[in-house]
């Protein structure tokens, strides 16, 4: 079975399954969870259940690469598995196809390993080594600038380098863990001494989350044309954002404290063989723009490297939970705004001999898109604060306020193949 032609081409006799909007047969997102007390152990989100691997290798219902894929997560944590690389990720995916399609024998066998969702915890599904946010969305990039240097809102480099720096590994958490408000110290208008107190400027970043998996040697770079071997899978990832202890701190090295004091991801990885359906093209460079150098170009990425995700933002204020009201969607927006493609971003990264390891974690950048309803933060919202955002409660905001969640979803949807989902990435601010 080719594991990159399975979307919509089986059904599965776990009925839940077929068609979900999230989790359907053709996603088999990889995770980490615990149920019952159990220790963390790899699973499987399949519609509103999570299928334990570690139940179906002792069953012996896994052979060969994709028994080895679950036994190399014996710690509790996808490092192993990310580590073997792509063919022992595909081996599972394929077993896994065979086991839950509709003519599977094994049916009996797998039906006690089906738990679920709502009865487990899932967890941080690796651990990282490194976290590095990148700088790819260039609507984001563009808005930002305009605010500080409407006259040149991108810098020289923009278009040449994928810019990044490097984040915090130890403060990312898994979807639902509470967003601490941070303190830190600011500059406020007016004054000519920092204070140090409470963020007062708290805001989210819609970004993608990408999964390292294989790693390269130190001082040996990840040639372009094979970057994308990689990638051991996708998130959403809230890259929370202080912007007044941000905007006195960042001169000259860039962001610190207004990053580092939590990042939240959503729990389960989706595999690049789920969505090898929803690669497409690189957006074509604009007239004018330069040329990538040599070890940032390759027409095969160009040619397949982008991906086409919707992303969709929500926020849901404490009145709103009051008053039984839903989340209201904020932002639509979508990952064909990136300016760098993945592969890109990977041989960029290892290009001076940077040695990347199992479960590094990238951030894409915020992915706005060029429309008023597409950006991927408050601060391009409201202008810098400047310009309230009006809810359709009667409420506005310019910044989060304490007890605010912001939900992040991804989907993408396809003619001919049906659709599939990254689960949600959630997070409720706390008073500091």
């Amino acid at each position: 079975m080719n594991t990159l032609n399975t979307h919509n081409a089986l059904r599965s006799w776990w009925a839940a399954a077929n068609d979900h909007p999230d989790f359907p047969l053709h996603n088999l997102p990889l995770g980490v969870f615990s149920h019952a007390g159990s220790d963390p152990r790899p699973g499987v989100a399949l519609a509103d259940h999570i299928l334990d691997l570690r139940g179906l290798e002792a069953e012996g219902l896994l052979q060969g690469l994709a028994r080895d894929a679950v036994r190399a997560c014996a710690d509790g944590t996808l490092n192993g598995l990310f580590a073997l690389g792509a063919a022992a990720r595909q081996a599972l995916r394929r077993q896994l196809l065979a086991l839950l399609s509709e003519d599977a024998t094994e049916q009996a066998q797998v039906l006690p390993w089906l738990l679920a969702a709502d009865r487990c915890t899932v967890h941080l599904p690796a651990r990282i080594g490194d976290y590095t946010d990148f700088y790819v969305g260039i609507e984001h990039a563009r808005n930002v600038g305009k605010l500080f240097r409407p006259d040149n809102p991108l810098l020289p480099n923009y278009k040449y380098v994928p810019i990044g720096y490097h984040g915090r590994a130890s403060t990312v958490r898994a979807s639902g863990a509470p967003v601490r408000r941070p303190h830190g110290q600011t500059l406020p208008a007016g004054v000519s001494t920092p204070q140090f107190g409470p963020c007062a400027r708290l805001d989210f970043e819609l970004e993608l989350g990408i999964w390292l998996g294989q790693g390269n040697a130190a001082g040996e770079a990840v040639p372009i044309a094979s970057a994308g071997e990689h990638v051991a899978g996708f998130c959403l990832l809230n890259d929370w954002s202080a912007r007044d202890l941000q905007a006195w701190e960042y001169q000259p090295l860039g962001p610190f404290l207004s990053k580092s004091f939590v990042t939240t991801v959503s729990p389960w990885v989706i595999t690049p063989e789920a969505l090898q359906p929803f690669r497409c093209a690189q957006p074509p460079r604009p007239e004018g723009d330069p040329q990538p150098l040599p070890y940032l170009w390759d027409e095969r990425d160009q040619q397949a490297g982008a991906l086409d995700i919707t992303l969709e933002v929500l926020l849901l204020t404490p009145g709103m939970r009051e008053q039984g009201v839903a989340p209201q969607r904020i932002s639509l927006s979508n990952t064909r705004s990136m300016y760098w493609t993945v592969a890109q971003m990977v041989a960029h990264h290892s290009a001076n001999g940077c040695q990347l390891q199992p479960g590094d974690l990238f951030g894409s950048g915020t992915l706005s898109g060029a429309e008023p309803g597409q950006l991927g933060s408050l601060l391009e919202m409201t202008q810098g604060g400047a310009q309230p955002l009006q809810l359709a409660n009667g409420e506005t905001r310019r910044f989060l306020e304490d007890g605010d969640e912001i939900i992040l979803r991804a989907r993408c949807h396809k003619a001919g193949v049906g659709s599939l989902g990254f689960g949600e990435c959630r997070g409720r601010v706390t008073p500091a």
